[in-house]
């Protein structure tokens, strides 16, 4: 009986601490994206605004109707139109557009001298929109110490198994928005990013991705230089 008893616990404790399928909203329609060419080498694009469950956008391109797709940007939720300027005269472009979500961390607030502190700069942000639900497949532990060349070094812990990545998402100091910054592949729990000015004394937090739908493909043919 003793030795089932401590099978039984053990196993009950593997399973607590092993990571769980990731649990997100569905995202049950595509996005209808249109793209207008406004001068012979500038195309924009339009989507509708982000329903409930959708954290933000990514945005891809191609110069075949079969790829191979490069990420344009990570968008957040409140974008609905990206100019993609200056491109390569009477040249076929193709985009689409999809969706993302996922259950995302506590913010951390990153000091203005964490490239070059020799400490550990990050600390709970206390500023900004009301934190977010936390939920148990969300990223926890999320830390940031200084890394070399003027970097940061994000680390977090992961709770999650199936995901499509990680996003990490900055809030600029006097806004309330976050924008994702860096995205890194399944299973990572760290990544550097080297921060640009205005964003010392930023807050962030890490988002383990899940995808919605892809949109249809749209198509322009950009006209002479």
């Amino acid at each position: 009986m003793l030795t089932a008893l401590v099978a039984s616990a053990a196993l009950l404790a593997a399973a607590c601490s092993s990571p769980a399928p990731m649990a997100t909203p569905p995202i049950a329609q595509p996005p209808a994206l249109t793209a207008t060419l406004t001068s012979p080498t500038d195309i924009v694009l339009h989507w509708p605004a982000a329903g409930t469950g959708v954290a933000g956008h990514l945005l891809e391109y191609a110069n075949a109707t079969d790829g191979p797709w490069t990420t344009l940007q990570f968008l957040p939720q409140d974008q609905t139109s990206y100019t993609h300027p200056d491109l390569i005269p009477e040249t076929p472009f193709y985009y689409r557009v999809r969706p993302f979500s996922g259950p995302v961390s506590a913010a951390i607030n990153v000091g203005p001298t964490a490239a070059s502190s020799g400490t550990a700069p990050s600390q709970p942000s206390t500023a900004g929109a009301p934190a977010p639900v936390l939920t148990p497949d969300a990223p926890t532990d999320l830390r940031a110490t200084p890394g070399e060349d003027s970097s940061v070094v994000f680390t977090w812990t992961d709770h999650t198994t199936g995901e499509a990545g990680f996003l990490l998402e900055l809030r600029k100091p006097g806004t309330t928005g976050f924008t994702p910054v860096e995205v890194t592949d399944p299973d990572t729990t760290t990544c550097a990013l080297s921060l640009l000015p205005g964003e010392q004394g930023s807050d962030f937090r890490v988002r383990a991705l899940a995808y919605g739908p892809l949109s249809p493909v749209v198509h322009r043919t950009t006209g002479k230089g």
